[in-house]
């Protein structure tokens, strides 16, 4: 029977929840009554429920033990945003987080139906909030800086030790972290064919990491922008270390102010941080940066081109906690403004969806690892659960395909591919 039954009930004396919080459960269990994939447990004072019949999916369980009553009317009101807002409180656990994030990915679409019910004064104010968080200059620079300014020290307790925050490439299953970051950083600079008399352009330093790779292996010349200030002493720290200060300039600039031609551009995990008004403008800085016979290697984060339309009008978890002003593109938003914008040409596509589940779910385990060390930085335990939350919403997204990851190369049209042999 695919429909919620209680088990376990309490006897009636032993009933703690509210009326208000019956009240607000039921209308949640009247949305969630018909799981379509997956089965879900939540224990609450009152006893079991079970929803999903395990007919699809059947290793999908997930549990939920509401701690509080107030988990039901921050879901009731909140929707997929109250049920993160109710775990950073403490009012609901799990003994195992992931599954419960692979659940809401697995059921997108009945999640959904949660956030439509959520309170519409909740959802307005959300979306003004984000309307104040646009991607022009200034803004792009407050968005970027709330969250790669939370410190370095932060990042390096769960980043490969090349800070690579982008999704890696396992070479095999047993691969190290820190092999697959260089395992994508050596695809990136073989697609764009980089040799020595190259001048390589990468919008989005990071923490320098592909910049000192390409100059170190390929011998090339590489300008790096960046608008984070934390990132950008680092990477300048880097690269003065490393003795590649004459290959290396590391600039404080947005793209849109860059001048100049270069012979390639890498943009790895930048778009997101672009803003759907602002891709037009974003693909046309690139082209007009690459010389006509230039290469292009973007790294995207997607959402379904299905579901694109939906997520440009609503605020999500991401949005709300993490990154202030982001935005997934879909690909066919990024190849069609590519194709409106600029003259360059898609060559090929790489989807590498499965590498940043697997890559999400090594920063956690450090992440975990290091706790000590984190909170000895400042950070308290809604901290702590905040960001175990965003790395298992990540990962469930990207292991149940909600969201996807991939690699575009672009040409401009000049470019001739290298004779075959």
């Amino acid at each position: 029977m695919n429909s919620s039954t209680r088990e376990l009930a309490l006897p009636a004396t032993a009933r703690r929840l509210s009326w208000q919080a019956r009240f607000a459960r039921e209308q949640i269990f009247r949305r969630i009554r018909k799981l379509p994939r997956g089965r879900l447990v939540i224990e609450d004072a009152d006893g079991v429920y079970r929803f999903g019949s395990g007919d699809e999916r059947s290793d999908l369980v997930a549990q939920v033990f509401v701690v509080n009553e107030a988990f039901y009317h921050e879901l009731a009101s909140g929707g997929s945003i109250g049920a993160a807002e109710s775990w950073v409180h403490g009012h609901w656990r799990t003994n195992d987080l992931l599954k419960v994030m692979q659940l809401m990915a697995a059921n997108i679409e009945l999640l959904n139906t949660l956030d439509d019910s959520s309170s519409v004064l909740q959802r307005l104010a959300l979306r003004m909030l984000h309307a104040l968080n646009r991607n022009n200059v200034p803004g792009s620079r407050r968005n970027i800086e709330a969250h790669y300014d939370l410190g370095n020290e932060l990042f390096a307790q769960f980043l490969d030790p090349g800070m690579m925050y982008s999704a890696a490439i396992f070479p095999r299953a047993d691969a190290s972290l820190e092999e697959a970051s260089r395992c994508k950083l050596e695809r990136i600079c073989r697609k764009l064919e980089l040799k020595s008399t190259d001048h390589l352009l990468e919008i989005g330093t990071g923490w320098g990491g592909m910049a000192e790779y390409a100059a170190r292996h390929f011998g090339c010349r590489v300008t790096t922008t960046t608008i984070s200030r934390q990132q950008h002493d680092y990477a300048t720290r880097r690269i003065r270390d490393a003795g590649l200060e004459e290959r290396v300039t590391v600039l404080l600039s947005d793209y849109r102010e860059l001048e100049g031609q270069y012979d390639k551009l890498v943009s790895i995990e930048m778009v997101e941080a672009v803003g759907h008004r602002f891709l037009a403008r974003y693909f046309a800085s690139c082209a007009r940066l690459l010389k006509a016979d230039g290469l292009m290697l973007l790294q995207s984060i997607l959402m379904p081109d299905q579901r694109y339309r939906r997520a440009r009008r609503n605020v999500d978890f991401i949005q709300r906690f993490i990154f202030p002003g982001g935005f997934l593109p879909s690909s066919s938003a990024l190849i069609g403004h590519a194709g409106e914008h600029t003259d360059m040409q898609l060559l090929d596509t790489l989807d590498i969806t499965a590498h940043y589940a697997d890559t999400l779910a090594e920063w956690r385990r450090r992440f975990h690892r290091n706790g000590d060390a984190i909170r000895a930085l400042g950070y308290g335990d809604d901290f702590m659960r905040l960001w175990d939350y965003y790395f298992s919403y990540c990962e469930g997204g990207f292991r149940e395909r909600a969201v996807g990851t991939a690699q575009f190369l672009f040409a401009k049209p000049l470019y001739r591919a290298p004779a075959a042999r």
